[in-house]
């Protein structure tokens, strides 16, 4: 059973930590240099700074919880998950838009219970707004508590899409452009958390990683949206490794789901 008090303890820390964050975020925006990792994205040194932040305030307020994050994995090797509750940490989702002076990117923290999303933390630079929510929490924009949207399909939807990494998806990314008005924003943490805040009607996305939609995931379930995962859900996770597979999914109201799955036929 969840202990909401434990959670409620961990909310607190977690949203402290990243607002901590939002002034260097800001200061180095369109500044901060980049560089390619192993894995061809980009990385800067805001990203390590902000991962190393999070991190320390998580390990002084709960030392026995553990810290996940995409910048900061201790090892190259799939790490087990043995802790009740532990973090998932993208320190900026849309580095590419961040170095580039491009303000549609976040900080995204996670908290995990049992592998499982409970609440997510999410800051976005272009609205300097807070997103956050969990299970049982509600859903909040800012001060502002919200739901998604709830309506059905329609040629006037807004789907949050990125360009398919693999030319095999192209077919599939032509008939969502096909149905639908798209929003690139290249930020799946703010794609995913958009539909959650009632901004989008629905995201398609085919190249995800654990760290891109942990805490937006904890907003989904929440805002009355749904979620489905073209292979096994990444949730409960039970490790954490740099080089999981990827996660492809669509999301939206029932309805939109369906809608979606029928477009892409599968």
């Amino acid at each position: 059973m969840v202990n909401k008090s434990e959670i409620e303890q961990r909310i607190v820390v977690a949203k402290q930590a990243v607002q901590a964050e939002t002034a260097l975020m800001h200061r180095e925006f369109g500044r901060a240099r980049s560089v390619i990792k192993h894995d061809g994205t980009k990385v800067t040194p805001v990203d390590i700074a902000i991962s190393e932040h999070l991190m320390a305030a998580i390990a002084q307020a709960f030392p026995s919880d553990q810290f996940f994050s995409e910048e900061l994995a201790p090892t190259a090797e799939p790490v087990p998950v043995t802790s009740r509750f532990c973090w998932v940490c993208d320190p900026i989702d849309g580095t590419n838009n961040y170095a580039n002076g491009i303000a549609h990117c976040a900080i995204s923290l996670a908290l995990l219970e049992h592998g499982k999303p409970v609440y997510g933390v999410i800051y976005d630079l272009a609205r300097r707004t807070l997103i956050h929510g969990g299970p049982g929490f509600g859903v909040w924009d800012g001060e502002n508590q919200v739901r998604s949207r709830p309506e059905g399909p329609d040629r006037h939807s807004l789907i949050g899409f990125h360009s398919p990494v693999e030319k095999i998806y192209a077919d599939e990314g032509r008939r969502v452009i096909e149905n639908f008005k798209i929003r690139g924003l290249g930020s799946s943490t703010l794609h995913l958390a958009y539909v959650a805040v009632g901004l989008l009607d629905g995201v398609v996305e085919h190249n995800n990683k654990i760290w891109d939609i942990a805490a937006s995931c904890a907003l989904v379930e929440e805002s009355g949206a749904e979620i489905h995962y073209f292979a096994a859900p990444p949730f409960p996770m039970k490790e954490f490794s740099l080089k999981s597979a990827r996660v492809q999914y669509v999301t939206g109201s029932k309805a939109m789901v369906a809608k979606l799955r029928e477009i892409l036929g599968r």
